[in-house]
């Protein structure tokens, strides 16, 4: 397998953590979409990442969809995310309040980058999304005393959550203080230790 896009963005890292855990190997091409659109356009016309490359040939795009598809390969037994029920829906959950965070985190830099004229309205709906999300999570996992959000071992959400928090913290770290959101914090921090955290990473790095 293939896979397409640079570390520094939440999406592709939860992806090859993922691949990592799974045991899965995989050929990494750290393409960008501004540099590298037209290299990543002939498997993906979106441009965008992760895309997956199958050894079939076959593409897939958007974490969701590459993770769906890596869970099901590695079977019930292995899969990082319950197959049904309400314990799949809590995970699930879990995993699009922090990718919903990352598209908002994303949408601050692109604004505050790319566009000569900013929008502030559009600035403080952004910021007030990411805010109510951090909020949102920072509750959920206060309620919850497992080492990992949904028990003894890490799942999806833990992955998501880690890899959304570290780059909204370092995209804009004026929204963070060491009061706010402290279980949220500690929690992505103690994922961050973790050897395959460690080994797949990559500072954030604007575009221009």
């Amino acid at each position: 397998m293939i896979l397409i896009g640079q570390y520094d963005s939440p999406f592709v890292r939860r992806v090859a953590i993922a691949l990592r855990l799974y045991d899965m190997e995989y050929e990494h091409r750290p393409w960008s979409t501004f540099s590298d659109a037209d290299k990543i356009a002939p498997y993906n016309p979106l441009c965008r990442v992760p895309t997956l490359v199958l050894d079939s040939g076959d593409t897939l795009i958007e974490s969701a969809m590459i993770l769906d598809y890596l869970d099901e390969e590695a079977g019930d037994a292995r899969a990082m995310v319950p197959s049904g029920g309400p314990e799949r829906r809590q995970a699930l959950k879990i995993c699009a309040l922090a990718t919903g965070l990352a598209d908002k985190a994303v949408a601050l830099v692109y604004e505050r980058v790319l566009h000569k004229h900013k929008s502030q309205t559009w600035l403080d709906r952004c910021t007030g999304q990411v805010e109510r999300v951090l909020n949102a999570l920072e509750a959920d996992r206060a309620a919850r005393a497992t080492p990992y959000w949904f028990g003894d071992a890490i799942g999806h959400a833990d992955i998501a959550v880690a890899c959304a928090l570290r780059f909204a913290r370092e995209a804009h770290p004026e929204i963070f203080t060491s009061t706010r959101w402290p279980t949220l914090i500690g929690h992505s921090d103690r994922c961050e230790t973790l050897p395959v955290f460690k080994a797949i990473v990559q500072p954030f790095n604007p575009p221009r």
